[in-house]
C-alpha cells in the first residue's frame, strides 16, 4: 500500500483545512480509508524534512513525489480538490503495484 506523507505545522490554518478535507473525503469515499496517511510536524522532525523539497505547508507526497503544496489564500474547496488528487494518485499507484492484488 502506498503511503501519503503530509508535512504540516501545528498552528498553520491551511494545515487544519487540509486535515479537515482529508477527513471529509475519507468519510465520503470508503476506498480512501485504505490509504495510509502519515502527518509529520516539520518543526519536530527537521531530519526528515531535509529529504523533501517544498516551501509551504501543508505539502503532501506519495512515494517521494510532491503532489500537493498549499498556497496563500487557498479556499477550503481548492484544498479539498488537491487533497482528493493526492488520494487518487495514491490509489492509482496502489493499483499499479503488482504486489497489491
Amino acid at each position: 500500500m502506498r503511503k501519503v506523507l503530509c508535512f504540516y505545522q501545528k498552528n498553520c490554518p491551511y494545515c487544519v483545512q487540509a486535515k479537515k478535507a482529508l477527513d471529509d473525503l475519507m468519510n465520503e469515499n470508503s476506498q480512501y480509508q485504505n490509504i495510509e496517511v502519515e502527518w509529520i510536524e516539520e518543526n519536530e522532525n527537521p531530519d526528515i524534512i531535509d529529504d523533501y523539497d517544498y516551501y509551504a505547508t501543508p505539502s503532501m507526497f506519495v512515494d517521494d513525489k510532491k503532489i500537493y503544496e498549499a498556497h496563500l489564500f487557498e479556499t477550503y474547496q481548492e484544498c479539498k480538490e488537491h487533497v482528493k488528487e493526492v488520494l487518487e494518485v495514491a490509489m492509482e499507484m496502489n493499483n499499479e503495484d503488482p504486489l497489491c492484488l
